[in-house]
Formats: structure tokens, C-alpha cells, sequence
């Protein structure tokens, strides 16, 4: 089945476009704060400066014997229409004055000054509530001093400094809007370090290996509430894992003294057809009880670090199965590589599953031709041990299914579809993996244990090829009185 892909938002994306809108907030709103107090501060005429000046430029100019004059220029009736409270004093650097405008009675008789003070801000006397400034100007012919009022509005200052410190703050969010992306991947990075780990962790908790729990120091402490719930959720789930597996091995056993009981009771009736069948039926199924606890205590072996030879394990196999397996049609070989290969594993578990293998190739090879159990090094260094039958092979469909529990290629096969199950599992016990490989011409299914458990364990020596049966159980029994004297 294909698996679903979720379009999950990047963290540090919503972090940086997130913190970049914070902060332009926060920066726009200290620049307007900034004007608004510039405004209730500052004098209201700083609105005027610039459009006043550009206004003199076309205005002001000189006539006869160098007289001052002001003529009504587009840019200053345009002014006016504007501010018709408009007045100003300009006084060249000899003291000649012209006037525009009303000028207010407080600041008439500071006209003929007005060329010897460079700036003013003049304001807040008792006597008038008008406001003046003094500011230099440049105009096309020369330089002049300029008394100016007349603008009571202060929104206009207020929009004259906002678009007067642009140069402090499109600077500012040009520099720091990009250290915001540049900056937020690492600091979300370095916080979610430990994430990281935990999701490794997760990752590599197998179901059925029981005690697994994700760390929870070094994490943030937003994150660790799912953390603790999620280890919460593993130690429920392992409590109903184990209640389910007690409840399996103590069914398993149960069915034991019934099978004995009815076996005991077919075996007293009178020989013919009826009393076969029913031996048949009672023979499968107490091998699937057998398989079911076998599958179950295997979910619970605890013997993985002792040293086993896979050599010796499947020479014993086909010693005890080969009177099965040519009660049934076939013949059967032995093949070995090396002398011994030996490696940590269960001296229990492997044996059942190289069983299950040999049983699995009785029940499907077709009731003729060879069944080949072979032991040699992998490429990785480690065991492998392969089972080939040549009977009529699995469907393509069907092979990788045949590995799951109770699962059985045709309906009416024999066995309980566990066999193959409890061999993947016994592999995956032991950090290997099981492969088939399937024709016309017959199945090869491998175990493959990638750990050899030291070095010097593997002892070279001419290949065996044992398939006369006789010899298969002459040397297996002699091996045995070998070890018992």
C-alpha cells in the first residue's frame, strides 16, 4: 500500500516569517510612537521647512538696485491654498527684509533681527498662542534667513518625520529581516536537538521488544508532556502485549490435554480410513498448538547470547526430519562450507526455525524430488542457512505474504500458517533477516545472520555434500556419542 504523504509545515518557516511580522510591528510601532511624540514636542512648523524653501526658490528675487521681492510663484499660491494662515520674513545677509503674508504682532518687531539668528524654534509665550521658526535657506540667488508660521497642524509634522527617518528604519529591516531567516533554522535546530533524538529512538523501538521507552532528558519542556504521554501509551500497550501472550501460551497449553486425550481415544478405535483421518486431523492440529506456543515463548526468548554452531544445528535437523521426509516422497541433503560456524544466538529458537523450514518443504515440495538444507558464510561475514525444495514454487503475490501469521498460500494446505512467521521472527531475533526465493522449478528460503559471534569461530574445511541418508544419521549419531563420552 502506498503511504500517504502529509504536507506538514516547516517549524522554522512559520518561526521566521512569524517573528519577522513581530518585529516589523514592533518596528513600525516605535517609529510612529517616535513621530507622534517628535510631533507633540516639536515645533509645528518643521511641516513647512522644505516646502517653504522650494517655494522662495521660484519666489524671491531681486529687481532694481538689488530689491528684494516676492512674487506669487505656482509652487507658493499652491502653498498658500494649502496654509492660508501662511506668513514669513526673509532677510538677506544686509539686513533687507520682505514680508509675506500676516505676520502676528508678537514677531513684527523681530523682523530687522531676523539675519543675525541662524535658527529658532519660538514659542509658548503668555501674550500669543502663534508659533515661529527661524531657519537658513538656499535659493538660486543666495542665502537667506526665513521667519516662518502659520501651519497649526500637527499631523503634517507627524508625516513630514515619518517620511524623514526612512533612512533609520529601511535600513533597520533591511538588515534584520534577513538575520531573522538566517538566524531561526539554527536556534529552532539547536532547540530541537534533542526531537531529533527522540525521533531516532522512536524509530528504532521494535514491537516486539519490550522495555523501549523514549528519552526525555534534553528536550524542550513544551515537548515533553508528548513524550511522557507517548512512553505512557508503550507500557499500556506492553501491559495488554503480555496479557495477550499469557492468555496465548496458557490456551496453547490447554489444548495440549484434549489433542492427548482425543489421540489417545482414535488410537483405541478399530484400524481403517476414518481412524487415519482423524489421526491426521489431531496430528495437525496439535503441531499447530505446538507452533502457536513455539511462536509465542519465542516473543520471550531471553538465550540470544549463547554460542550455537548453525552447522550442527542443521546437520541435526536433518537428521531427526529426514525419516519424514522420505515418508513422504523426498530425498534429502545435507551441503556445509565449513567444518563449524558458530555465533551468539538461541540454542532453542534457531534449531525450531531450521525445523520449520525442513517441515514447510515436506508439506509444499510436492511429494518428490530433493530437499537441500545448506550452511555457508554470507558476503557480510556472518551465517546463512538456506532450505531448497523442488517442488511446484510460491506465486509472485504470495512470497512476501507467506511470512505473516496464519497466513497459508491455498486454503486447505496443511499446517496453521505459523511456520514461516515464527522463522521471520526468530531471524529478526537474532538481527537477521529471512528471503525466498521461488520458480517452477522448486523454493530456496535463507536465514540470514549477518553477526559471527568471534573471530576464529569458523573453521574451514572441505564442502559436504551428504545426501545419502544413511550417512546423515550414521555421522549424526555418531557426533552425539562423541559429545556424550
Amino acid at each position: 500500500m502506498a503511504k500517504v504523504q502529509y504536507a506538514n509545515p516547516s517549524l522554522w518557516w512559520r518561526l521566521s516569517w512569524q517573528l519577522s511580522i513581530v518585529f516589523v510591528a514592533v518596528v513600525a510601532a516605535v517609529i510612529v510612537g517616535l513621530c507622534v511624540y517628535g510631533a507633540m514636542i516639536l515645533s509645528p512648523n518643521v511641516a513647512m521647512e522644505y516646502r517653504l524653501t522650494a517655494a522662495l526658490d521660484e519666489a524671491l528675487i531681486r529687481v532694481t538696485q538689488g530689491k528684494l521681492v516676492i512674487v506669487d510663484s505656482p509652487r507658493l499660491s499652491a502653498f498658500k491654498a494649502e496654509s492660508d494662515r501662511l506668513w514669513f520674513v526673509v532677510a538677506a545677509p544686509d539686513g533687507q527684509t520682505v514680508s509675506y503674508g500676516a505676520v502676528p504682532e508678537a514677531y513684527q518687531v523681530l523682523g530687522p533681527y531676523v539675519h543675525l539668528i541662524k535658527e529658532a524654534d519660538i514659542r509658548g509665550a503668555a501674550f500669543t498662542g502663534e508659533s515661529a521658526s527661524i531657519d537658513s535657506v538656499e535659493t538660486g540667488i543666495g542665502p537667506f534667513r526665513v521667519m516662518y508660521g502659520g501651519n497649526p497642524s500637527r499631523s503634517a509634522t507627524f508625516l513630514t518625520m515619518l517620511t524623514e527617518t526612512y533612512p533609520i528604519y529601511v535600513p533597520l529591516l533591511a538588515v534584520a529581516l534577513p538575520a531573522v531567516f538566517f538566524a531561526v533554522p539554527r536556534i529552532v535546530g539547536r532547540a530541537l536537538r534533542g526531537i531529533s533524538d527522540v525521533a531516532r529512538a522512536a524509530a528504532a523501538i521494535e514491537p516486539r521488544r519490550q522495555g523501549a521507552r523514549l528519552p526525555v532528558s534534553g528536550i524542550p519542556r513544551e515537548v515533553s508532556p508528548l513524550v511522557t504521554a507517548f512512553n505512557s501509551t508503550l507500557e499500556r500497550l506492553e501491559n495488554e502485549f503480555r496479557k495477550r501472550q499469557r492468555f496465548l501460551i496458557d490456551a496453547a497449553h490447554e489444548l495440549r490435554t484434549p489433542i492427548a486425550i482425543t489421540q489417545t481415544r482414535i488410537d483405541g478405535m478399530p484400524d481403517g480410513r476414518e481412524r487415519q483421518r482423524l489421526l491426521d486431523d489431531v496430528a495437525r492440529l496439535a503441531e499447530a498448538a505446538e507452533q502457536l506456543l513455539d511462536f509465542e515463548r519465542n516473543d520471550q526468548a531471553a538465550d540470544l547470547d549463547e554460542t550455537v554452531d548453525l552447522v550442527g544445528i542443521a546437520r541435526t535437523v536433518v537428521a531427526d526430519l529426514a525419516p519424514l521426509a522420505i515418508a513422504g516422497g523426498y530425498q534429502i541433503c545435507f551441503q556445509s562450507e565449513v567444518e563449524s560456524l558458530e555465533r551468539r544466538g538461541s540454542p532453542s529458537a534457531l534449531p525450531r526455525a531450521v525445523s520449520n523450514l525442513v517441515r514447510n518443504a515436506i508439506d509444499h515440495g510436492g511429494n518428490g524430488g530433493m530437499i537441500t538444507v545448506a550452511v555457508s558464510r554470507s558476503a557480510s561475514g556472518g551465517g546463512r542457512i538456506s532450505v531448497a525444495d523442488e517442488g511446484p514454487g510460491i506465486p509472485a503475490e504470495h512470497r512476501e505474504l507467506v511470512f505473516e501469521p496464519f497466513y497459508r498460500v491455498t486454503p486447505r494446505s496443511k499446517g496453521a500458517g505459523l511456520g514461516l512467521s515464527l522463522v521471520k521472527q526468530v531471524a529478526g531475533n537474532h538481527g537477521g533477516a529471512v528471503s525466498i526465493e521461488s520458480s517452477a522449478a522448486g523454493t530456496r528460503v535463507m536465514i540470514e545472520l549477518a553477526y559471527v559471534g568471534q573471530a576464529g569461530l569458523s573453521r574451514n574445511r572441505p564442502p559436504e555434500a551428504t545426501c545419502n541418508v544413511a550417512a546423515i544419521l550414521d555421522r549424526h549419531f555418531r557426533l552425539r556419542l562423541e559429545r556424550v563420552r
